[in-house]
């Protein structure tokens, strides 16, 4: 019988991402409410000195396969050998993030086990057992609750959303595994790394937009300056991506990332739809536009209705006083 929650650890150049920290601390609240265990499955290269330390944020038990065939991460070598894992433990509840490497993970394990799959959730709980998944659909229209009808559910964390819960004290065993990596289709000939050196936008505590309303890619530079001071992201509307302003790995909307900082502060953004897909669950929203019939003023918690020209360097300058 399936039983247990499991986590699938996220990890990139042998470091493990703060998403499965998410993960965790969200599967140890979950099995506390419902008198099960925890175990995270670690894959990657460099890893296995990493495996103790998710006892800190929930994992009871850790499976860690340590070899190059994890790094970089391909989709068959992962699912194949996380598919494996739980075939053998079968667990009824397995998490993982919304990130692009967990909408492409889950996906073929979801095949593969033949198990339901809940995507990009913002809310979780048991009930008898099973995993209730909370998660928005039509662009954030309706919100919609799912209980998989197979043993196994299979369900991805919105990043940013849920709650890192640390606790030093705890500890987690470890088991060292070699599962089946089953046929390798591809193989990675060159990976093409942002050197830029900024926090992912699905990972950013906070973020600046810009949307059409900034005129002109140059014009960015108020927003990176904002940014700088705040240590914030720096993102864009589709319809600044789409005019070559700013690329595509900075857009945030319904065909970009999908982001829930702290702080978004939204420049010249009009509020499409689309766009508010993307960041509506966003815990304080700042927009600065100076149409007041803009949409987006609807859904922010505090407008200025004013030149973005003019307020963002203010507020640079203001920033600076205040933490510097």
């Amino acid at each position: 019988m399936a039983s247990g929650i499991w986590v699938v650890a996220e990890t990139r150049g042998g470091e493990i991402r703060k998403v499965t920290h998410e993960s965790l601390s969200e599967a140890r609240r979950l099995a506390d409410s419902a008198g099960m265990a925890v175990t995270a499955v670690l894959l990657g290269k460099g890893v296995a000195d990493k495996a103790a330390g998710l006892g800190a944020y929930g994992a009871d038990k850790v499976l860690v396969a340590d070899s190059d065939e994890f790094e970089p991460y391909l989709t068959e070598v992962h699912a194949s050998a996380v598919a494996a894992l739980a075939a053998g433990g079968q667990p009824a509840v397995m998490l993982m993030s919304a990130s692009a490497q967990g909408k492409d993970l889950s996906a073929r394990l979801s095949a593969k086990l033949k198990a339901g799959l809940s995507t990009d959730c913002t809310a979780f709980r048991m009930e008898g057992g099973k995993l209730i998944a909370t998660r928005p659909m039509y662009a954030g229209k309706v919100v919609v609750e799912e209980k998989a009808k197979t043993d196994l559910h299979l369900a991805t964390a919105r990043p940013n959303v849920m709650e890192v819960a640390e606790d030093p004290s705890r500890t987690a065993a470890v088991e060292n595994v070699s599962p089946d990596t089953g046929t390798k289709w591809t193989e990675v000939v060159e990976v093409l790394a942002d050197q830029s050196g900024k926090v992912d936008l699905t990972e950013a505590s906070i973020i600046v937009s810009g949307g059409r309303g900034m005129k002109d890619s140059a014009n960015y530079k108020i927003l990176e300056e904002l940014a700088e001071v705040l240590g914030a992201t720096v993102g864009a509307s589709r319809s600044a991506v789409d005019a070559g302003w700013r690329p595509h790995s900075d857009q945030v909307g319904q065909t970009g990332k999908v982001v829930s900082p702290n702080l978004y502060i939204a420049c010249g953004i009009s509020g499409a739809i689309q766009h508010l897909a993307g960041m509506s669950s966003s815990k304080v929203i700042v927009a600065i536009n100076k149409d007041p019939d803009a949409p987006i003023h609807a859904k922010a918690d505090y407008s200025v209705v004013d030149d973005l020209f003019q307020v963002v360097p203010a507020l640079t300058e203001e920033f600076k006083k205040v933490l510097n």
